[in-house]
């Protein structure tokens, strides 16, 4: 687990933006490709996994009930 993605679902968080689910889609990305930048010939791959990651983890987190707080 990357130690830096932070948290994003409630009750840890409240006001998750869409900066911070790429941030955190991104630092997924890197982490499991062990690029920090892509070269030149991988990047369109790179970009590409990281709207992915951040398109499903908005999915997640908008899917997510916790028990005890009102949606």
């Amino acid at each position: 687990m990357c130690r830096s993605i932070k948290t994003l679902r409630p009750p840890f968080t409240d006001d998750v933006t869409d900066e911070d689910v790429r941030a955190a889609a991104l630092q997924y990305v890197r982490k499991i490709s062990g690029f920090r930048a892509p070269a030149a010939h991988n990047t369109e791959a790179f970009d590409r996994a990281v709207t992915a990651v951040a398109e499903a983890t908005a999915v997640l987190l908008a899917s997510i009930e916790v028990r005890g707080r009102a949606s």
